[in-house]
């Protein structure tokens, strides 16, 4: 009698695991970058765009510094349109300008967050394949852990990366200047300066994932026995990531704010060699926020915030499940054919 070969014994590739959340990566900023586009187009015709000033650019995957050039409406946000209203930006964009203007500004900001994706899930998974083996299916702390990690690892490899690209956009730098710029840089201030933005981003992005990670396999499991299913459903992980990217997301709000600012500061200093202190810490940051607003000031734009992820984790990882899940499925079927 033939052995059949069941799901659970076909391991996914990390070539497939690349390939699912290369796939999930494109599909979120698809979908989520039009939302950002139109509220940066109804910023924009308040006239708050002007020269050197600089705004966040976010497609679902992470959230890109711009900052404005110069002159008339040749930048996609500065294109004249009279807008009352998201619906109303909608419908006169894709009427006016056609449909793709709805992701205008879109490629440069994936050739920095499809990698970051792309490292970030296959890590986690690859990690989480070795902590079990180590200690047990069913130990609880592993998606934590594995969930610091995988995020210390991609945002390592893309800070620096991400700072160049400020650059480059700011000042519409060559290749060939980038490079001498980076060689002046770590020459001056050594290798560790091109991680500047590096901690106000740790500090908001490494607790968002050890949360998102515990609560969705959690939520992931409970779903599934209340359905009396032994493998989640694209339903289940949908709203497994929704629900648990909101709650990192509300959690996290104040370390958002906080990396907000010293990105803009960050920039302000390098651009303009403006004397912003800044050695300025995160708590410090923190405490004059507190001192300026109260504590609710480090919880402003929690509904954007929402709004933005809880979909894009939910588009996320129910598409790099359903990535996984294809291959899986496809290896069963050639290994049992």
């Amino acid at each position: 009698m033939d052995h059949e070969v069941s799901k659970s014994e076909i391991k996914v590739t990390p070539l497939q695991q690349m390939l699912a959340s290369c796939t999930g990566a494109l599909l979120t900023s698809l979908i989520m970058t039009p939302m950002d586009v139109i509220k940066i187009r109804l910023q924009a015709q308040t006239g708050q765009f002007t020269k050197g000033k600089c705004f966040l650019y976010s497609n679902g995957l992470m959230d890109h510094l711009c900052v404005c050039e110069e002159g008339g409406s040749k930048a996609w946000y500065k294109k004249p349109g009279c807008f009352q209203g998201t619906l109303d930006a909608f419908l006169k964009i894709t009427r006016s300008e056609g449909i793709s203007s709805l992701w205008s500004g879109l490629p440069p900001t994936l050739v920095m967050a499809v990698p970051a994706t792309v490292i970030y899930f296959t890590s986690y998974d690859q990690l989480t394949a070795f902590l079990k083996s180590k200690l047990g299916e069913n130990e609880t702390r592993i998606p934590i852990v594995a969930g610091i990690l995988a995020r210390f690892g991609a945002v390592t490899v893309i800070s620096p990366l991400e700072l160049i690209r400020t650059k480059m956009q700011s000042k519409k730098f060559s290749y060939k200047e980038v490079r001498q710029c980076v060689s002046t840089r770590v020459s001056q201030d050594g290798w560790i300066s091109l991680w500047k933005g590096w901690s106000p981003t740790v500090l908001r992005d490494v607790p968002f994932s050890a949360m998102y990670w515990y609560n969705y396999e959690a939520l992931k499991k409970w779903l599934c026995e209340k359905s009396g299913l032994y493998e989640p459903t694209f339903m289940i992980n949908f709203t497994s990531g929704a629900l648990s990217g909101s709650f990192a997301a509300v959690v996290t709000l104040p370390f958002d704010v906080v990396k907000t600012q010293k990105q803009i500061q960050l920039w302000m200093n390098e651009s303009h060699k403006m004397s912003i202190p800044s050695s300025m810490s995160t708590w410090v940051i923190m405490k004059n926020i507190v001192a300026k607003y109260g504590v609710s000031g480090l919880f402003t734009g929690l509904t954007p915030r929402l709004i933005k992820i809880a979909p894009a984790c939910a588009i996320m990882i129910s598409s790099y499940e359903f990535g996984k899940d294809f291959f899986q499925k496809h290896s069963v079927g050639s290994k049992q054919s």
